[in-house]
């Protein structure tokens, strides 16, 4: 499956030397960090372009929503992961994307503002379909020991883009416009097809289609959903983002109780991307030391904590708040995911983390909605206390979850003698 080293050889003590020792581990983190810092560059300069040409706050958000949309069809988009290869499907659609981002060089009016709706549409599409195959190719490319630290530096690394990305793209976006930071995805987007090129990875072949589309995308969702260990992460993530995006939606409420000005949100924000960036280092030993649902239940408490302490109106209480939100809610994800890569045959990974996905992340985006017509009808200190205690209730439920063996399963046979 995998030409990776044995999963018996002797492990490194650090978890980034773990996986950087691995060759498709390290050259995949590095297609990570090029693609996600394009990525983050037009996230930002999408929405400043589209407020530029036509002086409209809505039309602007309506960006973000482009590019999550596609995440409502998961399931569906999925299923095309299980019904190629996966490393050519990638090679592919990162061209494409390169090829399609291209087009907004001549975006530079307002009457093709639709130009750059249906780019971020199918970006986002194209989004989700990479997402499937990329999890179904890290299980097979990656040994399966390093799972864990692989899906904790993978978080690292994205976090980190978000951190040095957008002000690149800002910067960018000054001097050159929407095009320039276009075509910058666009270098980044043909890097990564690159980088993937020289990934070495055996594939199981691909079982022929014996039904529908619909049934195939079906055969995940139901794999999940009666799978004892994977549904319960994978709905403690869901509902632990319902709760972040509500949370979320609070921020500037958050911001104003400080007495501060709006860009204030950048230092939380900032804050909480190191602590994310912390947790993704120290994520494959939590992992081995915790198994899957202690380790998600602990973040889950954690990130409570630092909601409902929000209510408190002092900076360094903010501060401790977004950093100890860092730490706490990617644990969920990285504990959920990994349970997903290493749980799931390959025929069917592509279509059930699809699935995951949705479950975990389209939750967020309801409660950043819900989130910004409460604050307006309720005091944001009461919604932030209340928020905290469903979130402990959510990990309270998780470890009451039926799965004794949880904490074996989640480790590989070389996880349970580490060197």
């Amino acid at each position: 499956m995998t030409t990776s080293a044995s999963a018996s050889s002797p492990d490194p003590a650090w978890a980034v030397v773990r996986v950087l020792r691995d060759r498709n581990a390290g050259l995949y983190l590095a297609g990570v960090v090029v693609s996600g810092f394009g990525t983050s560059a037009l996230w930002l300069a999408s929405g400043v372009w589209v407020k530029d040409l036509t002086g409209s706050n809505g039309l602007a958000a309506l960006c973000l929503l482009a590019m999550w949309a596609p995440t409502l069809a998961g399931p569906l988009l999925g299923t095309l992961a299980d019904r190629v290869r996966r490393k050519p499907l990638l090679i592919g659609t990162n061209l494409l994307l390169a090829v399609l981002l291209l087009t907004l060089l001549g975006a530079g009016s307002p009457g093709r503002l639709w130009l750059i709706y249906t780019v971020l549409f199918v970006y986002g599409a194209a989004g989700v379909v990479q997402d499937a195959a990329e999890s179904a190719l890290v299980a097979a490319a990656v040994d399966r020991s390093l799972l864990g630290d692989f899906n904790g530096l993978r978080m690292t690394a994205n976090e980190g883009m978000k951190l040095v990305a957008p002000l690149a793209g800002a910067g960018l976006y000054t001097a050159y416009g929407g095009p320039g930071v276009a075509l910058l995805d666009a270098v980044t987007f043909v890097l990564a097809a690159g980088v993937c090129t020289l990934l070495r990875v055996r594939e199981d072949k691909v079982v022929p289609a014996t039904g529908g589309w619909w049934a195939r995308t079906a055969e995940g969702t139901r794999f999940l959903w009666a799978h004892a260990r994977l549904r319960p992460l994978v709905l403690a993530a869901g509902g632990t983002m319902l709760c972040a995006g509500l949370s979320g939606a609070l921020l500037y409420a958050v911001v104003d109780g400080l007495g501060h000005a709006p860009a204030y949100a950048g230092v939380l924000y900032a804050v909480q991307g190191a602590g994310s960036v912390v947790l993704g280092l120290a994520s494959g030993p939590a992992l081995r030391l915790l198994g899957g649902r202690r380790f998600a239940a602990a973040g889950i408490a954690l990130t409570a904590c630092a909601v409902a302490a929000r209510a408190v109106p002092a900076d360094p209480v903010a501060l401790a708040c977004s950093a100890a939100s860092g730490v706490g809610l990617p644990c969920v994800l990285i504990a959920a995911m990994t349970a997903v890569q290493r749980e799931t045959p390959g025929s069917l990974l592509g279509r059930t983390a699809a699935t995951a996905n949705t479950l975990m992340f389209t939750p967020n985006v309801v409660g950043l909605a819900a989130g910004a017509v409460l604050v307006e009808l309720v005091g944001y200190r009461l919604l932030l206390v209340v928020l905290g205690a469903a979130l402990l209730v959510i990990a309270g439920a998780l470890l009451q979850s039926p799965a004794s063996a949880s904490r074996t399963s989640d480790r590989s046979p070389s996880d349970a003698n580490p060197a």
